[in-house]
């Protein structure tokens, strides 16, 4: 059985209210970073929105490597619909993260783009999670697609970390931001914003999460009426 309507809609509501709610902390109530030159200080912003889309990324990730763990040791599909649904929402979510870096990587290093650590790993990351859903594609049959794709699900998370521990690995222009010592450390009046965004953005993914869920089941049932039928 996926979500019932009811918590869906509450889910829809809440995640609505909070992002709201993220988006004015991060615009309005959060002072601008006094460690920087002025004049990149309004991109600064940006990261109000891309540290906590690919900490999302990395939990939609997470959910994906469980619900395949959980896969293989019970073959309830249940379980392969989590695994899929929440790595196509962590798709969404580290294409958000590399679009919004960008957007900061410009005015802050003079550069769209760089091949850094950071960068490179998470680069590899979004490639393995694509390549999760065209090896599903190549597999006719739904219970070996299943099978194939939970393999594939708990191998592709090590990626996740690696990319997480790359910045205290190597030496990258990412900064760790919750680093005091860090040169982008939050300042006064930024961490409530950072933390509440973080937990907004949170809110949204098990939104989304909701909802694709219940479509799946959807799915699952007109499927299973269709074959019944015939």
């Amino acid at each position: 059985m996926g979500p019932s309507r009811r918590l869906v809609a509450g889910l829809n509501l809440l995640a609505l209210l909070a992002m709201l709610a993220a988006i004015y902390m991060a615009l309005v109530q959060a002072p601008d970073a006094t460690n920087i030159v002025p004049e990149i200080r309004p991109a600064q912003r940006i990261i109000y929105f891309h540290v906590p889309a690919a900490w999302v990324s990395m939990l939609a990730f997470l959910v994906t490597f469980l619900a395949s763990l959980l896969y293989l040791r019970s073959s309830h599909v249940r379980w392969d619909i989590w695994a899929r649904s929440s790595a196509e929402i962590g798709i969404g979510f580290t294409l958000a993260a590399i679009a919004s870096g960008s957007i900061w990587a410009k005015p802050a290093w003079n550069t769209w783009w760089t091949w850094d650590p950071r960068l490179t790993t998470y680069t590899i990351v979004l490639l393995l999670y694509i390549a999760y859903f065209m090896l599903r594609s190549a597999i006719d049959e739904p219970g070996r697609r299943a099978r194939f794709g939970a393999v594939y699900g708990i191998f592709a998370f090590l990626s996740v970390p690696l990319t997480f521990m790359s910045i205290r690995w190597w030496n990258t222009i990412h900064p760790v931001i919750l680093d005091p010592s860090a040169d982008f450390g939050l300042g006064p009046g930024m961490t409530l914003a950072f933390v509440f965004g973080n937990i907004a953005f949170s809110i949204l993914y098990f939104a989304l999460l909701a909802n694709r869920l219940r479509l799946e089941w959807t799915v699952e049932r007109v499927a299973a009426l269709r074959e019944h039928l015939l």
